[in-house]
């Protein structure tokens, strides 16, 4: 479902000269799974994103969703993608339920569809009790169940979740993760950003840890904890960027061999 190749992003900065924010990252999503971007603020996660969902058009390689370029067939890609992030603008003025059919006849979707989309959903969510309700009005939890109803009302197949869980209390967060995780039950292809490892940790079929725009490695849980030898995912994960650091990227996370490994499988 998403194939990323050598994928680059880089900036003109006049202080600096080119800047790279993303750096030949590399890796492929299937049908039916939660592949986690895991890495600190900064690291290169949501510009990844942004260019899987066509915001922004890639320096180098290659990027597809579905078998269509992102580069070459934005709208294509547009149609089989739903983005959710934790800080997506809700309308004060309109209901949950004008919002997500708005965007629902944004996607061209005839109304008699769209109505049965739109009941389905607000089943599914459990939106019922505030379909009436104002974005001015609902709490946090209310918006972000919007915001996922609305990127979800075309039915794509590709879901991408950056950061989503930002700023919501413990009990919206855990909603939104068992969620995520019905959505990998009916087939979805999911790529989910964070952080927070202990959310990597519970949700994730295999996890890509990044770092200043490169990934460091990728695989499973259990594969990157045999190959690192550390089972505490916590402790792997700050010595694996402790070691970059001191190396000073003298090898290339995308050509080294535990990545390869990882992207293999």
């Amino acid at each position: 479902m998403i194939h990323a190749q050598h994928l680059t992003k880089t900036y003109e900065d006049l202080s600096r000269g080119v800047f790279v924010a993303v750096d030949r990252v590399t890796f492929t999503v299937g049908r039916g799974e939660i592949f986690g971007l895991l890495g600190p603020n900064g690291a290169g996660k949501t510009t990844v994103l942004r260019m899987l969902s066509t915001v922004l058009t890639p320096t180098g390689g290659i990027a597809t969703v579905d078998g269509y370029d992102v580069a070459r067939d934005p709208a294509e890609v547009r149609r089989r993608i739903g983005f959710v992030s934790n800080n997506t603008a809700i309308y004060d003025r309109m209901t949950a339920w004008e919002m997500v059919e708005y965007f629902g006849r944004l996607h061209g979707m005839p109304r008699k569809e769209l109505n049965e989309r739109l009941e389905s959903l607000f089943d599914q969510l459990r939106m019922h009790e505030f379909r009436d309700v104002p974005g001015a009005k609902m709490s946090t939890g209310m918006k972000q169940k919007v915001s996922i109803a609305r990127a979800m009302v075309h039915d794509p197949p590709v879901l991408i979740f950056d950061e989503a869980t930002l700023g919501l209390d413990v009990l919206v967060a855990r909603n939104l993760l068992e969620i995520i995780r019905r959505l990998r039950e009916t087939g979805k292809c999911l790529i989910f950003s964070t952080h927070i490892m202990s959310e990597v940790e519970r949700l994730c079929d295999r996890i890509a840890i990044m770092h200043r725009g490169r990934i460091l490695d990728t695989g499973s849980l259990e594969e990157l904890r045999e190959r690192h030898g550390q089972t505490d995912f916590e402790e792997l994960f700050f010595s694996l960027l402790s070691r970059h650091e001191l190396s000073g990227w003298e090898e290339h996370p995308g050509e080294s061999k535990s990545a390869q490994t990882g992207a293999a499988s």
